[in-house]
């Protein structure tokens, strides 16, 4: 509970100050448009205020690399968000940070995140801009400041240069690191997956491939809904409470009771890539996270009434239909996106 608190606690003092007191003007050289399919929702992220461009989008990319945005200059944001991994930090139960310190939660992959309007697991963030404070600031992972940020990047006549091509001036501050991190993440589209190959018309899925997807839209679109296979809601789904981490979900946030082990529901975009599972990585396999929900659902007074049909708890599934499920989450594997050059830490 400490660590939320300092969190929000940071976030209110660096964001305290008006939006006329910020200057989140640039000196647009090359603005920059987003590519996304016409299926996909809205954007929510505010292209207005924080407009976008190629030179702060690079300058974005330069940053989310940079060990030096930790503490001890090791931890980079791209340290726990792996490209090939759909941006995640494979192989770790819950992320580990500086000094080899671990968290409470498994890293959420970063993606179409400009459609999005709450972050992390609990929603603790409504804006992509104020979110990366959060790690910057966290003692299990960064553990650092702006403060300190911001004078290790004044030493640095590559940044200072790039500063200046994107905000006319060598000023570096807090708006300016969040604001080119946040152009950056907002650019990471994934949207050429078989799936979206589907939509478009250019391909047909296979007999069990189309028999997950009907399966999936039975039983799982209540929650994973849409093109982006999110409803961005917080649902308390069965999960054991796992004392070592006293994480409750979104009741860290709210102190409701009736949130005690919501979390929000993951897109499921790129969900091959992206083991292990669940906010605390507890599945290591897709197979095990479909065994939780036909078998292993813990009842809550709050549990999803989407988890109590027809007097059982869980989902109905057999192995074969199973199988079918994992056959069509699979065709939401975008390798164009975990490939792609433009999100690449630079050479």
């Amino acid at each position: 509970m400490k660590n939320i608190v300092f969190i929000l606690l940071s976030s209110i003092l660096l964001w305290s100050c008006t939006d006329d007191d910020i200057d989140y003007g640039q000196t647009i050289k090359e603005k920059y448009k987003l590519d996304y399919p016409s299926y996909f929702p809205p954007i929510t992220f505010d292209t207005i205020r924080y407009p976008l461009s190629k030179e702060g989008i690079e300058l974005g990319r330069m940053l989310f690399y940079d060990g030096r945005l930790s503490r001890n200059n090791t931890i980079s944001c791209g340290f726990c968000h792996i490209q090939e991994n759909a941006f995640t930090h494979h192989g770790h139960t819950v992320s580990h940070g500086i000094d080899d310190r671990t968290g409470i939660r498994n890293a959420p992959a970063i993606q179409n995140v400009a459609f999005l309007k709450r972050f992390f697991w609990d929603g603790v963030h409504h804006d992509i801009i104020q979110l990366s404070i959060s790690p910057i600031s966290s003692y299990e992972e960064m553990d650092s400041s702006i403060g300190d940020i911001v004078n290790k990047l004044k030493q640095d006549a590559n940044y200072l240069k790039m500063f200046q091509n994107v905000y006319g001036n060598q000023e570096i501050n807090g708006e300016r690191i969040l604001g080119a991190l946040g152009q950056f993440m907002v650019t990471m589209i994934s949207s050429n997956s078989k799936y979206d190959q589907f939509l478009k018309g250019e391909i047909q899925l296979s007999t069990l491939e189309n028999k997950g997807k009907q399966l999936f839209e039975n039983k799982c679109s209540t929650c994973h809904e849409g093109t982006l296979f999110t409803d961005e809601s917080y649902r308390n789904t069965g999960l054991y409470y796992d004392e070592r981490y006293n994480d409750g979900g979104r009741y860290r946030v709210t102190l409701d009771s009736a949130d005690f082990m919501k979390f929000k529901v993951p897109s499921l975009r790129n969900v091959e890539l992206t083991a292990p599972y669940m906010h605390d990585g507890r599945y290591y396999t897709l197979d095990a996270v479909l065994n939780f929900y036909r078998n292993d659902i813990k009842d809550y007074p709050n549990l999803d009434e989407s988890l109590k049909q027809n007097n059982r708890k869980g989902i109905t599934i057999s192995d074969e239909e199973k199988e079918a499920l994992i056959a069509f989450l699979k065709t939401l594997t975008d390798n164009k996106f975990i490939t792609n050059p433009a999100y690449a830490e630079f050479n």
